[in-house]
């Protein structure tokens, strides 16, 4: 690239004014959604400045959230404004002397597709990494460009809310100041909490440390377990008059619901439910937010999980406009039914059973929906028969 493409590149990357500042929390939650579907310990938005790189959102990614172009893949990415997959890096010539695949965090695997902006820049990566070596189908390259697009559109929506609050727009401002508290808390509570899981993540891949798994084990689950609970607050507990933020774009619901699936294996398969998804049709377009969308519906499948005895089936039912998560558990007794989507509200069968939770699962999925401008709808039977929840959302 020219000095001069490159200036203007670099101008873009600065005009999103995420260098040295708290991650948005919307990108660390898209890293969390990559690193769920394609499972890897490791995912980054990453920002390509003009010596350094950036991780804008990261999940597993440890360090001080920078890094030198010397030894960055995303940064051969951007040169080449092309994918780049390596299965191996030890078995690649230049790769396997870097300090980064040498050292900590040990990258054996690296799968990562540029970020390009609205006005054609590539400013960044969407990655994901691995201590493993491992290959990468087509069909996840396809969602890692999807991601991308979801990273580049958010990016965006950052910037144009900046602009606005720059030139007086109260309700920017105001979203402004909460996605910063919300970055900075989120990064104050998660940080300390995800690198001890990267460095637990490298011990656990130590066969000389085998004798310990029973003392590691343990502390890699409530690790999980504290984070879901941060995000769970975070996320529960905004203040009831701010719009949440979303990316209006097109997305497909059948993602989300591989994706939310693929987000909740840390409970399922522990607790031995299984968990399938039944497209009625594929693709299932509908305008909305892929990350949001996910989390919701994520929401919904973890509560079938944890209310469902071992060895059942949990039903992710996809249509061309709703969603549906049906269980064969507790189900919910009739006059709780019209509490249940509010905040803190937890059943007798989860306090007697002591479910894990903080009673925000269905309160954060109701407000992801009706921010898309849908429902939620939740039926039961009664007590042991089950329950139906759905989301239905408008058609694309």
């Amino acid at each position: 690239m020219s000095a001069v493409g490159e200036d203007a590149r670099l101008a873009a990357v600065h005009s999103y004014h995420l260098l040295d500042a708290p991650r948005p929390v919307v990108l660390d939650e898209l890293t969390r959604l990559a690193s769920s579907v394609l499972e890897t310990p490791m995912s980054t938005v990453t920002l390509i400045d003009r010596d350094r790189q950036w991780f804008a959102g990261n999940t597993g990614m440890p360090g001080a959230g920078e890094g030198p172009l010397s030894s960055s893949f995303c940064g051969r990415v951007v040169d080449r404004r092309l994918s780049l997959v390596v299965a191996d890096t030890l078995a690649h010539p230049e790769y396997r002397t870097w300090s980064n695949v040498v050292g900590v965090p040990h990258i054996r695997f690296y799968a990562g597709v540029p970020i390009v902006d609205e006005d054609g820049f590539v400013i960044g990566t969407m990655c994901v990494l691995d201590h493993q070596p491992r290959e990468i189908s087509d069909r996840q390259l396809d969602l890692l460009s999807t991601m991308a697009g979801q990273a580049a559109g958010h990016l965006a929506a950052i910037r144009n809310r900046l602009l606005l609050a720059e030139v007086g727009d109260e309700l920017s401002r105001a979203i402004s100041r909460e996605e910063d508290f919300v970055a900075t808390v989120s990064h104050e509570l998660r940080t300390p909490v995800t690198t001890i899981q990267g460095y637990l993540e490298l011990l656990v891949d130590n066969e000389e440390l085998t004798p310990y798994r029973k003392l590691i084990d343990p502390i890699q689950r409530n690790g999980e377990r504290l984070v879901r609970m941060v995000d769970h607050l975070l996320a529960g507990t905004r203040p009831a008059g701010t719009p949440l933020p979303l990316l209006r774009a097109r997305t497909d619901l059948v993602t989300v619901a591989e994706a939310a699936v693929a987000a909740c294996r840390p409970q399922s398969g522990p607790r031995d439910v299984r968990v399938v998804v039944d497209a009625v049709v594929s693709p299932a377009p509908v305008p909305g937010d892929l990350t949001r969308l996910s989390q919701a519906a994520e929401q919904l499948i973890r509560n079938a999980v944890l209310f469902s005895p071992a060895g059942a089936t949990v039903t992710v039912r996809v249509t061309t406009d709703e969603l549906e998560v049906s269980d064969p558990g507790a189900g919910i007794p009739a006059d709780e039914l019209p509490h249940v989507a509010e905040r803190f509200y937890r059943g007798r069968f989860a306090r007697d059973q002591a479910v894990p939770g903080v009673g925000l699962g269905l309160s954060i999925a109701d407000r992801i929906v009706r921010a898309h401008e849908g429902t939620l709808t939740v039926t039961s039977n009664g007590s042991g028969h089950g329950t139906i929840a759905t989301m239905s959302l408008p058609k694309d």
